[in-house]
């Protein structure tokens, strides 16, 4: 794999292996509220419940932990994939999502950012999780930001 994008393979791999690992991670954060599988790489995360775009049926996912005013920043990097992840198009389609942060649940709306916005909101994001840069250098597209915040 250059340091640019990874191939196929790889993007198979890490995509099926985020899939498993949510799966175990939700449960547990839920049962526990936050206080088991809370953290990825010494990073906070949190659970994200959004409407799948086709189905409509509710999907809940750890994301990284990223606060931002009252709401919060969710990054669709998949890892520095060469694709968007799958939630992305949930969010697009169905911008109302519920984060549960611990023990804390908060009702958000999820708008995309670009430009300056994005610029001004991309250094919080790598301050929350520092592998986010490395992600960038490894994909050709510009990774979405969404700034959640309460309705």
């Amino acid at each position: 794999m250059t340091a640019k994008e990874m191939n196929k393979s790889q993007y198979f791999l890490v995509r099926h292996l985020i899939k498993y690992f949510a799966k175990v991670n939700v449960w547990v954060y839920q049962k526990t509220n936050g206080r088991i599988m809370n953290k990825m790489s010494g990073s906070e995360i949190c659970l994200i419940t959004m409407t799948g775009a086709k189905s409509g049926e509710k999907r809940t996912l750890p994301l990284m932990y990223v606060p931002y005013k009252e709401g919060v920043v969710i990054v669709a990097s998949l890892g520095g994939a060469p694709k968007n992840p799958v939630w992305f198009n949930n969010v697009v389609a169905h911008p109302q999502i519920d984060v549960q942060y611990h023990d804390k649940k908060m009702k958000l709306v999820a708008r995309q950012v670009y430009g300056e916005e994005r610029a001004n909101v991309w250094p919080t994001c790598v301050k929350y999780y520092k592998p986010y840069e490395s992600y960038q250098r490894r994909t050709n597209r510009e990774i979405p930001l969404f700034v959640c915040e309460p309705a």
